[in-house]
């Protein structure tokens, strides 16, 4: 159904649309071609039978000989076909005189299953198109910019391996030996950290990782990222690293990347944004009132600073009264009460109108003049403020400066620049948190190969949950793209956090610590979220819309229905049997049938 199977009879006898440029006009389609005879193929596309793509005509092809391919998107009265390849597309205007009796008998039925047919190919739209263009050459940058000039060596590692304590979900593989399995690695982390053990020194892939945690606009079960890992480096060396590579790889249709990146502690950014991946492309920063209302005789607030670690934290939404209504301000208020079990007060302490609520306004009468100075709040804004412990505090007003940026901007305000790119390093996270099952054990907060903070190894012993790691983040426009550490290279202080820390079964990473036992380098190293990267930059609402055949929601396949049921005859091998669920008998039925083709 290639257009070279029907426009040979459009074109008396060629096998692709061939012709010599005569004119390009510009319209509602970019560009027109009107055909005549003769061919020629130039290097640009050699091994095909195309000389040019649909969408690389440019004035400066006038007068020349073209070949091209693609699907028919449109024809209007049998002498203008829109031609589409993955490049672009391409109006042709076939002279009258060659207008034969077989184009006018060609029915629209075909033309529209011609048209079907493309939409299907074209991956969805054409910005698919332009998105999958750029990730591939981002890749290339990337892997020049590392290999070629920084003397990385690009190793695939194995897909297949066993199952490893921490970090999330596996896939779990079945194998041929009784109850034995392999698991899907979430990344290369071991095989790369045993790499530089090995004396490579400098490592860098494309790596396809898997988590069975399903999917979320930013996230597939599936997905790529670029691994890289180096030997006698610092944090700081890693950062420098990442900084050029972006620069280096970065479209040219965007603006330039300015380097170094700014960067601030993980105590920093949850303190000003209550978040650990702040969107730094507007203010609306956190600010903390506790000294202003020190002295209240609101009776939540003085409940809240009366305790060890309770605060006072606000944020101040500039015009906030001419672009909020009074529903959004309850909906604010709803939404922290609902996902937070936190009370959050508007007060208007400019306002034109009195919009205060009776314990705004007592907060108003007594501390209005140093609310107004210490958050230079103006004409018409509004604060939001919440009572309480520190860290539930700033996560409430950090989730509500991203909900207030939502609706101010759907009213017109824009405070997002969508062609600005805001690159920030997130350093110093903890090395440990707090299991949510059991508060009273530790997990690690990035994984069990990362390094303790040079400054606080004495805490290992003492307090652990206060020791700071060697864990740095990358976070584009509010998201995290990119995360890496300085790993564990000594044996002994590996085995401790494994076994007394994080009370690991150090059986499970004997291989890991056997390599780190024979004398391992410093290295470290990070991992860019290709998919998640190539979204930002596109500008997608989705990483689905930058990976040629993604997963849905729950991570299914919908084109080939994966995953799918297997009958029981081949699960045998395997040594599985399925508990089915008392609402699949019907499936189970079905699969144990012998198969029948239709007839």
């Amino acid at each position: 159904n290639m257009l070279s199977c029907w426009l040979s009879r459009l074109c008396r006898g060629f096998s692709t649309p061939t012709g010599r440029i005569t004119h390009l006009s510009r319209g509602s389609l970019s560009r027109t071609l009107v055909l005549s005879s003769q061919r020629r193929i130039p290097e640009f596309s050699s091994f095909v039978a195309r000389t040019n793509t649909c969408g690389e005509l440019r004035s400066s092809h006038l007068g020349q000989e073209v070949t091209l391919c693609g699907w028919i998107q449109y024809r209007r009265q049998n002498i203008f076909l829109v031609l589409r390849d993955f490049h672009g597309l391409v109006q042709v205007v076939i002279p009258q005189e060659e207008v034969i009796e077989e184009v006018v008998g060609i029915k629209d039925a075909k033309t529209e299953a011609l048209r079907l047919q493309y939409r299907y190919l074209d991956l969805r739209s054409f910005q698919m198109q332009y998105n999958l263009r750029l990730r591939s050459q981002m890749v290339m940058k990337m892997r020049e910019y590392l290999c070629n000039l920084h003397g990385f060596v690009d190793i695939e590692t194995p897909t297949l391996f066993k199952r490893t304590p921490g970090g999330a979900k596996e896939f779990v593989i079945p194998s041929r030996e009784p109850g034995k399995f392999y698991c899907l690695p979430q990344s290369p982390q071991q095989f790369k950290q045993l790499l530089m053990v090995g004396g490579l020194d400098r490592y860098f892939q494309v790596a396809r990782c898997y988590r069975d945690e399903g999917s979320r606009p930013d996230r597939q079960p599936e997905f790529t990222q670029i691994d890289i890992e180096m030997s006698f480096v610092d944090q700081t060396g890693i950062q420098r690293l990442i900084e050029g590579l972006l620069q280096y790889s970065w479209p040219s249709d965007k603006d330039p990347v300015v380097v170094p990146f700014p960067s601030l502690t993980f105590a920093e950014a949850l303190a000003s944004y209550g978040t650990d991946k702040p969107d730094t492309r507007f203010g609306m920063k956190i600010i903390d009132i506790s000294d202003v209302l020190r002295n209240t005789e609101v009776g939540f607030l003085q409940d809240a600073l009366s305790k060890p670690q309770g605060t006072v934290k606000a944020i101040c939404i500039s015009e906030g009264t001419k672009y909020l209504k009074r529903k959004d301000l309850e909906s604010i208020r709803k939404f922290a009460a609902d996902h937070f079990n936190q009370e959050v007060l508007p007060v208007f302490p400019k306002a034109s109108r009195n919009w205060n609520s009776p314990v705004a306004q007592s907060i108003l009468e007594e501390q209005r003049s140093g609310l107004i100075r210490l958050m230079e709040i103006r004409e018409d804004d509004v604060v939001l403020l919440t009572a309480g412990e520190h860290k539930k505090a700033c996560s409430v007003l950090g989730k509500l400066r991203l909900e207030c940026a939502d609706l101010l901007e759907a009213r017109g305000l824009v405070l997002r620049d969508p062609t600005l790119f805001s690159f920030l390093w997130v350093v110093d996270f903890p090395l440990f948190l707090p299991k949510e099952e059991n508060p009273g054990e530790l997990e690690s907060a990035h994984h069990p190969f990362t390094a303790p903070h040079p400054s606080d190894i004495q805490l290992l012993y003492t307090e652990p949950e206060k020791v700071r790691s060697q864990h740095y983040d990358l976070v584009l426009n509010g998201s995290e793209i990119g995360g890496g550490s300085i790993r564990i290279h000594d044996a002994e202080l590996q085995r401790y956090i494994l076994a007394t820390l994080l009370k690991e079964d150090v059986k499970l990473l004997s291989h890991l610590l056997q390599a780190l036992d024979f004398g391992a380098p410093p290295h470290g190293g990070i991992a860019l979220g290709l998919d998640r990267l190539i979204c930002l930059v596109t500008g997608a609402p989705s990483i689905r819309d930058v990976i040629a055949f993604p997963k849905s929601f729950k991570g299914h396949d919908l084109m080939s229905n994966a995953p799918d049921s297997l009958p029981s005859e081949e699960l045998k091998p395997y040594h599985i049997q399925v508990s089915w669920p008392a609402n699949s008998e019907a499936e189970k039925s079905s699969l144990n049938q012998p198969y029948c083709p239709e007839s």
